[in-house]
């Protein structure tokens, strides 16, 4: 797991790149929207970021769990209530730490003068955990890994920066401030997203004693 881990790591510290690079772009044009427009925007993308990491989660579950001919599942049947748990936990918790914590801690370091943390499946619990259980079931009837990691990894690289933006509350920018926020942006993606879509969902994959060709998914 741990081979796996820094392999899955180092082919996506490239893209993950790219997107703190548009972070800095962002903020370079936005650093003074007032905090309550950048508190909606966060819960927008934060709630995005949550349906769709909960998606790749449990795709990646589910199709390691199941390894198809034709049909059918040969090495187990998914049981959607262990998917649930395994997408809801691996998508809130993780997009948690990357969307708010970890931003906080930046926000906490660099003194920023509206620095608060806000924690989505709380704050908004009618909207961010209900998106979470919607992610898991798409997994259930049509697993997808592709295109839903592409888009959270910039969905959460976003979702981070607003965090960020709103705790900026009319502070001076300088050279160094904006490389701390990308060193931040890019830490608050790698790692969580990586754990949460790859990682955490593997861990609960076994290796059963024989295979089963009757059994289905």
């Amino acid at each position: 797991m741990f081979k796996q881990a820094s392999k899955e790591l180092k082919i996506h510290a490239p893209f993950t790149i790219f997107g703190a690079i548009t972070g800095i772009i962002i903020i370079a044009f936005f650093q003074k929207l007032p905090s309550n427009l950048s508190y909606n925007i966060f819960y927008i993308l934060h709630p995005i970021h949550v349906v769709l990491s909960a998606l790749v989660t449990a795709s990646m579950y589910k199709l390691h769990k199941c390894e198809h001919i034709s049909g059918k599942c040969i090495r187990g049947k998914c049981n959607f209530w262990i998917l649930l748990i395994i997408g809801y936990v691996g998508s809130i918790g993780i997009a948690t730490m990357s969307d708010s914590v970890i931003p906080y801690l930046g926000e906490v370091i660099l003194r920023m003068p509206n620095r608060e943390i806000h924690i989505g499946f709380i704050e908004k619990w009618w909207l961010v955990n209900p998106l979470a259980i919607l992610g898991v079931a798409i997994a259930s009837f049509k697993p997808a890994t592709k295109i839903p990691y592409a888009g959270h990894v910039l969905l959460s690289t976003w979702a981070s920066l607003f965090h960020i933006i709103m705790a900026i509350g009319g502070m001076s920018l300088h050279w160094f401030v904006y490389v701390a926020i990308f060193l931040f942006l890019f830490i608050a993606v790698w790692v969580p997203c990586c754990l949460s879509d790859i990682v955490f969902p593997l861990l609960f994959i076994r290796e059963p004693k024989t295979s089963n060709p009757k059994t289905y998914c």
